[in-house]
């Protein structure tokens, strides 16, 4: 009896832990199996040549918000119609050489994959698939030139089939928005950079790692902001005021710990912490009152260059909060915001161009062991080797998508075998073909909606098809099944093989490439090369997002390494500012020899002349035109931000080589 319970107990306790997944879940994969099989049954319908591509088409573009599909498909479709120009081009030129036109398809994939590495989303997927496009039409044809037009034609057709079905079935059966999501996200990361800000101001600088957190919350809707321009009539403005927020956002964090830092030095005499908190609480006088202490400030030519710092980054929080506002404002209702702003992204180029060389590599190993081999599907095999070291290449953990690769294509391969001979077998109706493939489907969409198993259930639900390849009539070829199934599976394991061993990329690395592009950075801006000093802002703070991703989870460590990130974004972004400032002062002659200093502060990234250059443009500001007093304060504000960098990081500084080097 005591045994019984026990075991009654475990099956509970495995029950508990099994989670259903939701009706939104269930709702997505219906909607991917009946987009996968309107496809199929058109392309059986227009006789073209290979139908299933229409389905496996809708399987890559499987989203399960409305927005996502589209953005997916309209760049599937460019990189699709630029690999078919490049395969004719290439067929062209090398059609009689298959040594040279390997070669130059293993040139172009690598150039197609180092300029995905540089894109985001849906355009560094088009980019990758202009690459492997080239294998389908141009590699899968090595034998027969004179098919690439045909078969190019056949492709694009086959694509824009798949398109079109799983629009309809979005729009038929009310597939989500993706503005829901983003409006969520937004809302959840200006309540969290609020918090930081209010933290900030009342107890101090919070820290590196809770900075990173708050940064990192905004950076997570990023991806979506582009897709919700093309839900709604009035998408720019609503992208435009996703941008505009999530770059407030940024400059909030940077102006909070700037402030407290500021505070601390001075225990703020002017009171200014209640007045930013009154301000954050919607006292709409605080704004106009700490510009008008500002103001009056420089007019007087007697302020120091840490009082005209507190003002100003008092100043900035309250400004880029309303910015949030009007942004989050005009992305819920569609209003045009008071600015559109860029969102650049931080690449590092030896990661980009370890990744172009892993495919080229990857493609050459593979063509060479195919060859040697005497393998009937030559072709075929490196065109899937092809395709998976590409998706792998712009995925964000590509050994776990090689980890799904390895265990997806067994099993899509066991998954077509059970369809096509048990439960088909034989058949031929198209009905019992849809009923036969709907588990397969409907598991695949699921296991691709868990994070722990995305990678598995992307293989296997574009896979799957793809090893079933349906067909009017079908076929029912043992032979060529497992020559399918043993192909993709060889491809799976040389991916991961390949992903394993061939130029590793590790996080110690990465930081490593980071740390020197901001370096260089730092070091051009306080040169004084022109620059877009907004731009700048939302470009550190993209870099110290993903730095924090490659810094470990906890620790001294961790925080030490995250302090010198933030350390080189704040520097590089004082740096930037102040010289875009000064450019804007340099025709007044009243402020000749304050730029003059300024400059020269600048380049020797000393704490003591930076502060003297600050003073020296206060002193100047008094018999300056006032139109102009605001713009010296922001530069004055920029420098003592800069000569506090110096002066709390010099030792980091120096390791880094910031001197001796301009």
């Amino acid at each position: 009896m005591a045994e019984a319970m026990r075991d009654r107990g475990w099956i509970d306790a495995v029950l508990d832990r099994i989670e259903p997944p939701p009706v939104s879940a269930w709702a997505y994969a219906l909607r991917i199996w009946l987009a996968m099989m309107l496809a199929l049954y058109a392309g059986f319908w227009l006789q073209l040549e290979s139908a299933s591509s229409a389905a496996v088409t809708v399987a890559i573009l499987a989203q399960p918000r409305r927005g996502q599909a589209l953005s997916k498909a309209a760049y599937r479709f460019l990189g699709t119609v630029i690999g078919f120009a490049v395969a004719i081009l290439f067929t062209a030129l090398f059609g009689q050489d298959r040594v040279e036109l390997l070669v130059a398809f293993a040139t172009w994939m690598g150039c197609c994959v180092f300029v995905a590495n540089y894109l985001q989303g849906t355009k560094a997927y088009g980019a990758m698939l202009s690459g492997y496009t080239v294998a389908i039409i141009a590699i899968n044809n090595i034998d027969a030139p004179q098919s690439v037009f045909e078969s190019g034609i056949a492709r694009v057709a086959a694509i824009m089939l798949g398109i079109v079905s799983i629009t309809f079935i979005n729009d038929a059966l009310g597939a989500p928005y993706v503005f829901p999501d983003l409006s969520a996200g937004m809302g959840k990361a200006r309540d969290t950079v609020r918090d930081f800000v209010r933290r900030a101001i009342r107890d101090g600088d919070p820290g590196p790692e809770d900075a990173a957190d708050a940064m990192r919350l905004v950076a997570a809707p990023r991806d979506a902001i582009g897709v919700v321009a093309t839900e709604f009539h009035d998408g720019e403005n609503r992208a435009a005021g996703a941008r505009s927020a999530v770059a407030a956002l940024f400059a909030s964090v940077a102006a909070a710990r700037s402030f407290a830092l500021a505070v601390s030095r001075s225990d703020d005499p002017q009171d200014l912490r209640a007045r930013v908190l009154a301000g954050l609480d919607g006292d709409r006088e605080a704004l106009p009152d700490l510009v008008a202490r500002l103001d009056a400030l420089a007019a007087s030519g007697g302020a120091d260059p840490d009082a005209v710092l507190r003002h100003r980054r008092a100043i900035d929080i309250l400004r880029q909060d309303r910015l949030a506002e009007d942004g989050i404002a005009a992305l819920e209702t569609g209003c045009e915001p008071l600015r559109d702003m860029r969102l650049p992204v931080h690449r590092d180029f030896p990661d980009a161009l370890r990744n172009a060389a892993r495919v080229v590599i990857t493609v050459a190993i593979s063509a060479a062991l195919f060859v040697l081999s005497g393998w009937p599907a030559t072709s075929a095999a490196l065109l899937q080797v092809s395709a998976f070291a590409a998706l792998a290449s712009i995925n964000p953990n590509p050994v776990a998508f090689a980890t799904g690769a390895l265990w997806g294509m067994p099993l899509a391969a066991i998954c077509a075998g059970l369809v096509e001979f048990i439960l088909l077998d034989g058949g031929q109706g198209f009905p019992l073909l849809a009923i036969a493939m709907a588990p397969v489907i409907v598991t695949a969409c699921l296991l691709s909606l868990r994070p722990a198993t995305a990678s598995l259930g992307f293989i296997l639900l574009v896979f799957f098809p793809v090893v079933l390849s349906p067909a009017n009539p079908q076929p029912y070829n043992p032979e060529s099944y497992i020559n399918a199934s043993v192909l993709f599976c060889v491809s799976g394991l040389i991916l991961f093989l390949v992903i394993r061993i061939v130029l590793p990329t590790t996080n110690a690395q990465r930081r490593r490439w980071s740390l020197r592009a901001a370096r260089a950075d730092v070091i051009e801006a306080l040169s004084g090369e022109p620059q877009e000093a907004d731009e700048r802002v939302n470009l550190d703070a993209d870099r110290v997002v993903q730095f924090a991703g490659w810094a470990g989870t906890a620790g001294a460590v961790r925080r030490a390494t995250l302090q010198h990130a933030f350390a080189l974004a704040a520097l590089d972004t004082a740096a930037a500012g102040a010289q875009s400032g000064l450019n804007r002062l340099a025709g007044i002659p009243a402020y000749d020899g304050g730029v003059r200093e300024a400059r020269s502060a600048l380049r020797r990234a000393e704490a003591g002349p930076l502060r003297e250059a600050g003073a020296a443009l206060l002193a100047a500001a008094r018999e300056a035109p006032a139109e102009s007093r605001r713009i010296a304060t922001r530069i004055v504000a920029d420098l003592a931000t800069a000569s506090y960098v110096v002066e709390g990081q010099g030792r980091v500084l120096r390791r880094l080589k910031l001197w001796g080097t301009r």
